[in-house]
């Protein structure tokens, strides 16, 4: 777990020496949990938004896009619930001063019970090799069983406490489970007490006169409020889909681990419109098609994995979380939600419109479901990131450092370099950019020799190199360097788009969905 920690450490490290993540207001010491994307971090993060974006509006012809204002009528979020019921449940340790949340010291306590498991199963492999049968040894070794029956009496009892809002029993299960505060090592323990997440704001050209709005804590009732001006201006059939990319806003108290957690992020969601009782089907395929999204781009089906949730929100009848395996475990990177018709007709109470849908199959009117998709394009960038980092070893003792970002969401998708700064090689580099960056985003390198601008491109993750010589300059070739493999080969100038294009253009992601 130590050396996962110093992997992290050395990824957050490397997103700011590498021009992707910087603390916000870095010259000022930073505020705590917001940070700003750099010259690469927001291509990547516009590449990773791209790519759902093109996914939800160019591969489905019944889902549109809006952008909706952040700043919403109070109202709006009185209906939704988040005014009286948008809370955490915080515990403070008297030593250390430190604030946390309950569900998450008691979610990371259940996953240290799981490591423990793990850590069995990895002794057994390894002493009988492959004639271990895991799941005979699971259901049979002594030690794995009584570890399992704490684990699951542990999250039984957790899940019963959250459903029923009990803050008395969540404070009982860490005193009870003898969790201590990872800065003070103590049990000092507070009671457990509710903190309201959303920020207010006044609107208004005078503080009398002023009214209190709040920071929009998600996107998705901005998809709510515009569903009858969207279904109507576009003459939507149910069922039909509504996609926003937008930014949110949290007073997350206990925000941590880099960027998966700040006060201001940004979403990707869309809105799944459908006939009531046809929902969890619909919940079913959306978990299977939001998972194959993820899966495209190459990370291996083992670091992801269904989450379904213990406590289910009082508006949901399903809901999963597709988590990703971070260097710090698995962790939620998308939701997906059945959130029954709960939304449409809060508002519907809360304006006094009606807001229905007119099924001219059935000649019946009626309020629809919806399934909800929600990614955090944050968490993706950051999950993107970990999987992509790597210290490579290579012949000869030296180590590289190298993105393997997908070639289709690198910032940079080619580099071209002149050998030397004269012979008119150059005006030849740039001859190839000029006529590449109407395709893709090319870079000019000419400082360092080769050997250090290579290291930079594979640093920021450019999946393609391209080094002008003497020889271009006679046949029109030049050198052609592959970032993962090293591999270089002599190629024509006009044929590089054709070899680029095709690996790097986001279309080529889009037709593994298909």
């Amino acid at each position: 777990m130590a050396q996962q920690e110093d992997v992290f450490k050395k990824i957050v490290s490397h997103c700011k020496e590498y021009g992707f993540v910087f603390p916000s207001s870095d010259i000022y010491d930073g505020l705590g949990a917001v940070y700003d994307y750099g010259q690469n971090g927001v291509e990547l993060k516009n590449n990773i938004k791209q790519y759902w974006w093109q996914s939800m509006v160019l591969l489905h012809q019944n889902i549109v896009g809006i952008d909706a204002a952040i700043f919403m009528h109070p109202t709006t979020w009185k209906a939704s619930g988040h005014v009286d019921a948008f809370n955490d449940p915080l515990i403070d340790n008297r030593d250390s001063k430190k604030r946390y949340r309950a569900d998450v010291l008691i979610e990371d306590q259940i996953a240290k019970y799981d490591e423990k498991i793990e850590k069995e199963v990895s002794k057994a492999r390894k002493r009988f090799g492959d004639s271990f049968d895991e799941v005979m040894f699971c259901s049979t070794n002594q030690r794995v069983l009584d570890i399992k029956a704490k684990r699951d009496a542990l999250h039984e009892r957790y899940a019963q406490a959250m459903n029923a809002g009990d803050l008395n029993e969540l404070r009982q299960i860490i005193l009870d489970e003898e969790i201590v505060c990872p800065i003070s090592g103590t049990r000092n323990w507070t009671e457990v007490r509710q903190f309201n997440l959303m920020f207010k704001t006044e609107v208004g050209s005078t503080a009398e006169g002023a009214s209190t709005i709040y920071l929009r804590p998600e996107t998705a009732q901005g998809i709510f409020v515009n569903y009858l001006n969207v279904q109507k201006t576009g003459r939507m059939k149910l069922p039909f889909g509504i996609a926003q990319i937008g930014k949110a806003f949290r007073n997350e108290i206990v925000a941590r681990q880099f960027i998966f957690r700040m006060r201001e992020f940004e979403q990707m969601e869309m809105q799944f419109f459908v006939k009531p009782g046809t929902e969890l089907e619909w919940f079913q395929k959306w978990k299977q098609t939001r998972m194959a999204w993820h899966q495209a781009l190459g990370f291996g089906a083992e670091n992801y994995r269904f989450h379904d949730h213990d406590k289910l929100a009082h508006y949901a009848n399903a809901a999963t979380d597709i988590e990703f395996h971070m260097p710090f475990g698995f962790k939620e990177v998308e939701g997906i939600h059945s959130r029954t018709n709960f939304d449409l007709s809060q508002h519907a109470k809360y304006s006094g419109k009606k807001i229905e849908y007119f099924d001219p199959d059935t000649n019946e009117s009626y309020t629809p479901y919806v399934i909800e998709t929600s990614i955090g394009v944050d968490r993706m960038f950051l999950s993107v990131m970990c999987h992509s980092f790597e210290e490579e070893q290579l012949p000869g003792g030296e180590t590289r450092t190298v993105l393997h970002l997908p070639a289709a969401l690198a910032p940079v998708k080619l580099a071209v370099f002149p050998l030397t700064k004269k012979d008119g090689l150059p005006e030849k580099a740039q001859e190839i950019i000029n006529d590449l960056r109407f395709h893709f985003n090319c870079k000019y390198e000419e400082k360092d020799q080769i050997g250090k601008r290579y290291r930079r491109m594979d640093a920021i993750g450019t999946p393609y190199c391209v080094t002008v010589d003497p020889q271009t300059l006679q046949d029109n070739t030049v050198t052609l360097r592959d970032r993962d493999t090293m591999e270089q080969r002599r190629v024509n100038i006009s044929e590089l788009r054709g070899i680029i294009e095709d690996q790097v253009s986001i279309t080529s992601l889009l037709k593994k969905l298909l």
